[in-house]
């Protein structure tokens, strides 16, 4: 792991035992276990054409502040305006400047679907992300290894929420063979030395099952960042470009031509 994964990850890990303290577990899963708002992530992601994950982002180990007087609220509303597929909410708070507060404030301001972009490593962190409302979750293969990772997938399939497993090379695209990911995120940033390659999910994205959807993360700006992707690859997170346009939802329309 490179430095800033080794900080975060002891952070991370920090923060997961403060909230354990805090909240427990029992009642993560009671409140888990009432819920029937559930909102497919992977069906919306199946429909025709270009679909946007579009992110809620108020700041990056790379970037430093983007838009840190952000309101999830507003951005999700406008989002749904645009005819975004899904709405990803970092909920990092060290280098991202996110909570899960800003999750449930999005996920109530819209009606699409709302992943958790986060370092999950625990089973209790999707408790969490369930009972805050989340209906898809980041697992990312670099920072678990494939019995934790096959664990966690076992887990959100039983909390009927889904998943999108995020892989950058090829050894985690050998880690997660077999696990039975049903969406791929394939990242074109490198965490360890945060160098971006366009060509990266393209490359990988030709090695996925054909029911696996792929999801192409990072460094895609414009409609023509887009267009070099397709066929092959038609779902599409971005976050920066959209949080910085000064009209996203007309941005995202542009993005995905509805």
């Amino acid at each position: 792991m490179s430095d800033f994964l080794t900080r975060i990850m002891e952070l991370k890990k920090a923060e997961v035992e403060e909230a354990k303290q805090n909240v427990g577990e029992i009642s993560l899963r009671v409140a888990s276990g009432a819920r029937t708002d559930y909102r497919s992530f992977y069906n919306a992601l199946k429909e025709e054409g270009v679909n946007v994950i579009a992110e809620i982002k108020r700041a990056s180990p790379s970037k430093g502040d983007i838009q840190p007087d952000l309101v999830p609220a507003q951005m999700a509303a406008l989002y749904q305006e645009g005819a975004a597929a899904a709405v990803s909410v970092l909920t990092e708070k060290n280098f991202f400047k996110g909570s899960l507060d800003d999750l449930r404030s999005a996920r109530a301001a819209c009606n699409l679907p709302v992943l958790r972009k986060d370092f999950i490593f625990d089973s209790y962190q999707l408790y969490e992300a369930s009972a805050a409302g989340a209906d898809a979750v980041l697992l990312i293969a670099r920072i678990l290894d494939k019995e934790l990772l096959s664990d966690l997938l076992a887990q959100a399939h039983a909390l009927c929420i889904d998943a999108l497993v995020e892989i950058h090379n090829e050894d985690d695209l050998d880690k997660i063979q077999g696990l039975g990911a049903k969406i791929v995120g394939i990242n074109n940033r490198d965490l360890k030395t945060f160098d971006t390659d366009l060509d990266i999910a393209l490359k990988l994205a030709r090695n996925l099952e054909p029911e696996q959807i792929a999801v192409a993360a990072s460094g895609i700006f414009t409609r023509d960042d887009i267009d070099k992707y397709l066929p092959e690859v038609c779902c599409f997170l971005v976050g920066e470009s959209i949080v910085r346009a000064e009209s996203p939802s007309g941005f995202l329309r542009e993005l995905n031509g509805r």
